[in-house]
């Protein structure tokens, strides 16, 4: 989505048909690969991963490409320009979710997920001190990791304080996977 967001800043502004643009070429592949992804969203795991590099490796390996060819031939200081250095300079980290078919494409969900944390921030500036700022950032962690997994966050907070004092998870670390969020037990538990 980052990517997406530089070639659509970079679209001239004052011309009559923005679609015939170097831009909108780079917003073209963008949505292709989001197009293709709707497709995959029943897909989980390494069954996504292998569709995501049958069918949307070719896209990116034109893009990439593209992208290339278009280096050396844009305005040092355009608008195109900074979206094809972005694209370089991250081409790494923009590959990624290939790698796991459990990672998102976009990481718009994470993005609006800190958000109100971020908002936030300045007013706990003054947690009182540095423990209670990450005790606030350890329990908002927690309960949007409760979110991300479909959970009612109030529900899992309830059942993990109630439930986790017993556990000799200290001993045994392997006994919170009972008490993660994702836990089947725990979906049931606390939707």
């Amino acid at each position: 989505a980052h990517l997406r967001r530089y070639f659509v800043e970079a679209l001239p502004k004052d011309t009559k048909s923005p679609s015939a643009t170097f831009a909108s070429q780079g917003i073209t592949y963008c949505n292709k690969l989001f197009e293709i992804e709707r497709t995959l969203t029943d897909l989980r795991g390494e069954k996504r991963k292998i569709a995501r590099l049958k069918q949307e490796k070719p896209v990116l390996d034109v893009f990439w490409a593209w992208v290339e060819s278009a280096r050396d031939t844009l305005l040092p200081k355009s608008k195109s320009a900074e979206a094809v250095h972005y694209a370089l300079n991250h081409k790494k980290e923009l590959m990624n979710y290939l790698l796991d078919g459990n990672c998102a494409i976009s990481n718009n969900l994470i993005e609006n997920s800190i958000r109100p944390f971020t908002v936030g921030r300045r007013n706990w500036l003054f947690s009182g001190s540095p423990r209670g700022a990450a005790a606030s950032a350890i329990v908002y962690s927690i309960v949007e990791t409760a979110k991300v997994n479909g959970l009612n966050p109030y529900k899992y907070l309830k059942f993990v304080f109630s439930e986790l004092p017993g556990v000799q998870f200290e001993q045994h670390p392997e006994f919170l996977e009972d008490y993660l969020p994702w836990n089947n037990e725990v979906q049931q538990l606390c939707k």
